[in-house]
């Protein structure tokens, strides 16, 4: 790509890869338990959320999260708790069934009345010397195709979802599309 980033940052601009920004906004649409897994509450909501089905927990063990059932059983009544290795790997299971389990229904709300539209503010140029600063403005899009993006991010695939972002809806901002690809922020709702 002509226009690709691969020295970001070099005169002081600040800001954050758009598809990164995108996979967060993504998070927060498909609402994730609040309650910390490090609490008895969070531990116990995931742990049901992943054990309500046999598809939920095959999806659980493929993630990562491979313990034997007494210890689930053990976790669930209280009577052990899992180690900081263990809580990393029910919070990353975690995340990972919900990501497949909203994805469908998220695509489906993003894609409804001809797409969804996202608003791009530039990246932070404050610590660019004058002479290096370029004229950027708040941007906003109608995407209209976010297959690729929402499947990247289901399967969390930050490579192919930053590959969609920058190929798939940043070319219709035009010819400057380039400077979007760090910004400081990307809003959309569904």
């Amino acid at each position: 790509m002509p226009q690709k980033n691969h020295d970001f940052g070099k005169f002081g601009a600040r800001g954050i890869k758009g598809s990164e920004l995108v996979a967060r906004r993504l998070d927060a649409l498909a609402g994730f338990i609040a309650t910390p897994v490090t609490t008895r509450r969070g531990l116990l909501a995931r742990l049901n959320y992943l054990t309500t089905s046999a598809t939920a927990w095959k999806a659980a063990r493929a993630a990562g999260l491979t313990v034997t059932d007494r210890t689930l059983k053990a976790w669930l009544a209280g009577t052990r708790k899992p180690s900081k290795a263990n809580l990393e790997r029910i919070e990353a299971a975690y995340r990972a069934v919900r990501r497949s389990n909203v994805a469908r229904h998220l695509l489906k709300r993003l894609n409804s009345g001809g797409g969804t539209r996202v608003e791009i503010h530039p990246l932070n140029q404050s610590q660019v010397p004058r002479p290096h600063q370029r004229t950027l403005e708040y941007r906003h899009i109608n995407v209209r195709r976010w297959e690729g993006m929402v499947t990247a991010w289901a399967a969390g695939d930050p490579r192919a979802l930053d590959d969609a972002w920058t190929t798939g809806v940043l070319p219709d901002l035009g010819s400057q599309w380039g400077q979007y690809e760090y910004v400081t922020n990307i809003g959309f709702a569904a």
